[in-house]
């Protein structure tokens, strides 16, 4: 424990328990005993506290908030997420405390260098990351959280996550890995379309598409599918456009294309490979979409071609965790389905600290300590889950939609709770970002 560490009587609200939204996010009934605090709490409230008779619990963020390839999709997931803790501090906090996301928010642009840079300037300040966004950004700065049991929600699905020996028990991870997702969004397209013959994968090497990557190797190896290529590619702000990944797609001719990209390189790829002539499918990673792109000239060539995979329920979900998430935003829409992710994502972090309040100690240490074993309830957007066992593939599930301009949000949710039917070795991460 820091020695800077202080004990104080935590302040539980002296009134009858309030009923939270359908998302369970009141407060967790602690004894009131002594609880030990230390970095990132104080016995001052929050700013613009909701309780002003609470304390305070810090958390950070390090985002794509602007400039990055991801910034419309991380600044709709920082809207999620403020919502979220909005809503547990309107239901009387955690153990008598705010949690506070807004103060030590930064903006990382999806640099490496900048993420490692704004974790050195709040780290001093935070008890633990409510969010990390980014494959090799979160694994940059790992080596920095162990030191300082630092904790963190992570913006990614890397299958590393889902193993203490490459995140160091560390990560607060939900759903799928971007490898398995692979597995399962193409054993969805066999059953639906028949078995390909051939497949090619496109994506960002060194960050989230070689994850997927080395999930479709597995698969096509596992199903006796000729995988032709893992074609690389990098954001147009590095590359200008996707010019080159288009020709071989249109030279190879595979049956199905499998995209891990930003969405304008994902809307382009398969908007200009249709235009040119390919007549196979684009199956899209989780972040290759954005209802923005209804507004490109993609949209006819994406809504023929193109499906998209998901972890959980888009806006059309029927969970008790969206409907939480429509009523928070009281009628209006999200910019795009990051709000989801960013609701969805503080699940396990809400469960971390009702866990550790409950255990008498808001401090670093004892918040990792208490991720082994941690149950989570995901109000029915994900399974509920056990952190510290090992991943299993038939625990996974995901969704997949199709563009619609006719729906909120732009995609049509056609399979729900996708299970993959093919058996891949899965016992550590895929791939090293």
């Amino acid at each position: 424990m820091s020695p800077q560490a202080r004990r104080w009587r935590a302040r539980l609200i002296a009134a009858p328990a309030i009923l939270a939204l359908a998302a369970g996010t009141a407060c967790t009934a602690v004894d009131d005993d002594d609880i030990t605090a230390d970095v990132g709490v104080t016995e001052e409230p929050c700013p613009d506290a909701v309780n002003p008779d609470n304390g305070c619990i810090y958390l950070g963020v390090l985002s794509d908030l602007e400039g990055g390839p991801f910034a419309e999709l991380g600044a709709q997931i920082h809207q999620g997420q403020l919502a979220f803790w909005r809503n547990v501090n309107e239901n009387g906090g955690i153990a008598g405390y705010d949690v506070d996301i807004s103060r030590y928010t930064r903006n990382t642009a999806y640099s490496v260098d900048q993420h490692a840079t704004e974790y050195q300037d709040i780290e001093p300040h935070i008890l633990a990351l409510a969010m990390s966004l980014g494959t090799p950004q979160t694994e940059s700065v790992l080596p920095s959280m162990d030191a300082a049991n630092v904790v963190a929600v992570p913006g990614s699905w890397w299958s590393g996550l889902q193993f203490d020996e490459a995140d160091r028990g560390l990560i607060l991870e939900s759903g799928y890995s971007y490898c398995t997702e692979s597995v399962i969004g193409l054993d969805w397209y066999a059953g639906e379309h028949g078995m390909p013959e051939t497949l090619l994968t496109v994506g960002f090497p060194g960050d989230y598409g070689s994850d997927s990557a080395v999930g479709a190797e597995r698969w096509a190896e596992a199903n006796d599918v000729e995988l032709l290529r893992q074609i690389d590619t990098a954001p147009n702000a590095m590359v200008q456009n996707q010019d080159a990944a288009v020709e071989q797609i249109l030279s190879l001719q595979p049956d199905v294309v499998l995209i891990a990209t930003a969405p304008a390189e994902a809307a382009e790829i398969v908007a200009k490979s249709v235009a040119r002539g390919y007549d196979g499918r684009f199956l899209g990673s989780v972040p290759t979409w954005n209802p923005r792109l209804l507004e490109t000239a993609a949209i006819g060539a994406l809504t023929a071609r193109y499906n998209h995979i998901g972890p959980w329920q888009g806006w059309d979900g029927d969970s008790a965790a969206l409907t939480a998430i429509r009523e928070s935003l009281d009628g209006r829409l999200p910019g795009n389905q990051g709000y989801i992710f960013g609701w969805v994502w503080s699940y396990p972090m809400k469960s971390l600290l009702e866990q550790a309040a409950e255990d008498g100690e808001l401090t670093r240490a004892a918040l990792r300590a208490a991720i082994n074993g941690l149950e989570v309830d995901y109000e029915g957007a994900l399974p509920s889950h056990t952190f510290g066992e090992a991943p299993a593939l038939a625990d996974m599930s995901a969704v997949i939609s199709v563009p619609d301009a006719e729906v909120e949000l732009g995609t049509r949710m056609i399979a729900d709770s996708v299970q993959a039917t093919t058996e891949v070795e899965y016992d550590a991460p895929c791939v090293q970002p």
